[in-house]
Formats: C-alpha cells, sequence, structure tokens
C-alpha cells in the first residue's frame, strides 16, 4: 500500500491522540475569541494567517514514520542553535531587539522565533539519544543530556528569554524518569537546584546591590510579586502594575466574567500590557469569568493526559520519551504562565501555550501536535529493537 495512504488508515483508528488534537483546537478557539476581545486585528491575523499555516505544517508531521523524524532531528537542532547563535551576533540582518530581546528573525513575511523551534527538537534529540542507552542510570551518565540541554538554555537566556529557557528542565527530568533514571541521582540535581533558587531569592530580598545576582529588572519582578502577595501597594504602579492589574481584573471577573465588550473597556481601561499575548489569561478569566479560567485549565489536563496516554500505549521507546518532554513542557509553560496571572509566580514574559498570539508558537505548538498524532498512530514495527522495559521497577530508586 502507499505509504501516504497507509498513513491515513492507521490515522482514521481511535487513539488518545484524538483528544490530544482535540484540546489543541479548542485551546486555539478560546485563545482567537480572547485576542479578539483585545484585540481584533491581531486576531484575524491569527485566525487567517497563523492557523492554517500552523495546520499545515501538522499534517506534514502526521505522515513521515518517526525513523525518518528521528534521523533528521540532530541536524535540525544542530541548525537551530545555530540560528540562536545568529541572533546573538552584533550586527546580524533581520535581527532587531524588541521589548530588549533579541528572540526574533525579521523577514518580510513573519518574525520567526527560533526557541520555539529549538524546543521542540531538544525533546526529539533528548527522546533519540536515550532510546536504546543504559549510561543515564549511572550520575556521569546524565552528563551528556544536560549538555544537550545547556547549549540552547544558555543561548536564549543570553537574548534574554527567561520564559522560554524555563521549560527545558522539566522536560528533561521528566524524559530521564520516563526512561528509567535513577530518582535518587536526579532528585540529589533537583535538591541543588532548589537550593540554588533559595539562594537567589534570599539574596535578592535581604542582600545589598552589591551582592545581588540577578539584572535589576529581574530582581524588581521578585520583589513587587512579594509586595503584591503581602497586600502591599508600594509597586502597583513600577514593576509591579502588570501583574497587580492582572489580579484585579481577575478577581473581580466573578463566576461568568463581563462578555466581550465590557472586558474590553475594562482591561484597555486598566492599561494592562500585553494583553493579546502574555497576559492573555486575565482576558479569558475577564470575559468569562472562572468559568472559562477552569475550562481552559480542563482542556491542558486534556492534552497532557491524553499525550501521557499516548506515550504509554507505543512500543516505540523514541516516540514514548518524546510524548513525555512534550507534556512536560505544556504543563510546564501552562503552569508559569498560569501562576503569573494569579501572583505566585513573578512575571516571566511566558506566553499561554495555543492561546496567546504568535506565528511561531502557535506553529511550534501544533508540529508538536502533529508529531504526537504521528506517533500514536504509527504501530510497532516488525524488526525494531524490544523498548526500554525494566524487570525491577525498584531500581529507579536505588
Amino acid at each position: 500500500m502507499n505509504p501516504v495512504l497507509a498513513a491515513l488508515r492507521d490515522l482514521a483508528k481511535p487513539t488518545p491522540a484524538w483528544f490530544t488534537l482535540f484540546a489543541a483546537v479548542l485551546l486555539t478557539t478560546f485563545g482567537i475569541l480572547a485576542i479578539d476581545t483585545v484585540s481584533p486585528t491581531h486576531a484575524d491575523t491569527q485566525l487567517k494567517l497563523w492557523l492554517p499555516v500552523a495546520v499545515f505544517c501538522m499534517c506534514c508531521c502526521i505522515v513521515p514514520h518517526h525513523r525518518l523524524i528521528g534521523y533528521v532531528t540532530l541536524p535540525l537542532l544542530i541548525l537551530s542553535v545555530l540560528a540562536l547563535v545568529y541572533l546573538l551576533a552584533p550586527g546580524a540582518p533581520f535581527v532587531r531587539p524588541i521589548n530588549g530581546a533579541r528572540s526574533w528573525i525579521i523577514l518580510p513575511v513573519m518574525r520567526v522565533q527560533p526557541a520555539e523551534f529549538v524546543k521542540i527538537l531538544f525533546v526529539l534529540a533528548l527522546a533519540r539519544y536515550l532510546r536504546f542507552r543504559s549510561s543515564y542510570r549511572s550520575l556521569l551518565g546524565l552528563l551528556v543530556p544536560f549538555m544537550l540541554m545547556f547549549i540552547p538554555v544558555m543561548l536564549i537566556l543570553k537574548q534574554p528569554d527567561l520564559g522560554t529557557a524555563l521549560l527545558f528542565a522539566p522536560a528533561l527530568f521528566a524524559v530521564l524518569v520516563a526512561a528509567g533514571a535513577k530518582l535518587r541521582h536526579l532528585f540529589t540535581l533537583v535538591g541543588l537546584a532548589i537550593a540554588a533558587v533559595v539562594v537567589v531569592l534570599l539574596v535578592t530580598l535581604f542582600a545589598p546591590p552589591s551582592f545581588q545576582i540577578l539584572k535589576p529588572h529581574q530582581q524588581q519582578r521578585i520583589v513587587s510579586m512579594v509586595s503584591l502577595a503581602q497586600g502591599e501597594k508600594r509597586h502597583e504602579m513600577d514593576a509591579g502594575f502588570q501583574q497587580s492589574r492582572a489580579m484585579r481584573l481577575i478577581a473581580a471577573a466573578g463566576v461568568s466574567g463581563y462578555g466581550k465588550s465590557e472586558s474590553n473597556y475594562l482591561i484597555t481601561e486598566s492599561g494592562l500590557p500585553e494583553a493579546h499575548n502574555d497576559m492573555i489569561f486575565t482576558v479569558i478569566v475577564n470575559r468569562w469569568g472562572a468559568t472559562g479560567g477552569l475550562a481552559v485549565i480542563g482542556l491542558y489536563f486534556v492534552f497532557i493526559v491524553s499525550t501521557l496516554l499516548v506515550s504509554a500505549r507505543t512500543k516505540d521507546p523514541f516516540a514514548r520519551l518524546a510524548c513525555v518532554g512534550f507534556a512536560a513542557m505544556i504543563f510546564t509553560q501552562a503552569t508559569i504562565n498560569i501562576g503569573m496571572h494569579l501572583g505566585v509566580l513573578p512575571i516571566t514574559g511566558i506566553t499561554l501555550p495555543f492561546i496567546s498570539y504568535g506565528g511561531s508558537s502557535l506553529l511550534s505548538l501544533f508540529i508538536m501536535t502533529g508529531l504526537i498524532v504521528n506517533f500514536s498512530a504509527r504501530p510497532a514495527a516488525m524488526l525494531a529493537r524490544p523498548s526500554f522495559e525494566y524487570d525491577n521497577p525498584d531500581a529507579i530508586f536505588q
């Protein structure tokens, strides 16, 4: 049978990925309606330009066999990392700082954000590297996976883009756990990371300026978040302006929200920055109330759980690990973004998956969705090496 027809036949079979696709479509619909509340022009562009392009790219990712996807992952990752280097090159053509960050390549038809595609390629490269190995079950064997993360993260932080950089470590941790790395090794590293975060927070809040680690604007965001959590108002008009406005608009929305026209008026009058982008969750809750916010969170739950079910059902180790990495990345991104709006996390400039405005973001997310559908539909190869399985599940705790 023709490979394309065979792939379409496999796609027609019921799989958990149908729920993944369903959640992605509904989240995108929520996003376009929410963007239309505050910026009809951006919503029109998202609907008529980026969504068709994203759906086309998703369909292209559904057809190839994952062996082919695995073969091209490393070359594409290298190219994408070189694109990150290009962004930082002084005087690079088509690169212009936006909001102080050198994150986009400005082309005549669109702004391309390479970091969005590096996220996907990192997960795929990590899954391919770990699929038949056991070296990561030693502490020294974790060096290569961590280096695979370290290089793109350092380049993304240099842009600077802290929000995107924060997504890599949780994805790495989840994939290593799924692959069978020893938890005592991983929790040792996580403990060190948590200790480092605590030290940074203590230094930011209590140390004199000469001892500070973070940049001034990052310090201000943490200080303002703590101030707002304590009920203080001294940062509401400077570093805490964006977060305080978001928290007030969310708190005022009640159960059912204000509807489109009144939400447009309230959000516009509040002066909330980036309402169509990073702060879109505020728009959702203000327009549809707590009901809309919970509906969005529920759709993320459907997306993540169905993706993990795809991982559990597939016998291909590359596909299994990639799905775990994708689920961890979406969970982390959505959690950080929503946490920013609720005042429990500092503002980091991270978008809400499928919902925030952005061509590169929507394109990368639908590519991810297409890969998940692809992995779910493909039967296991008859002559493939066996998947990683452990006779003693307790070994990962040793």
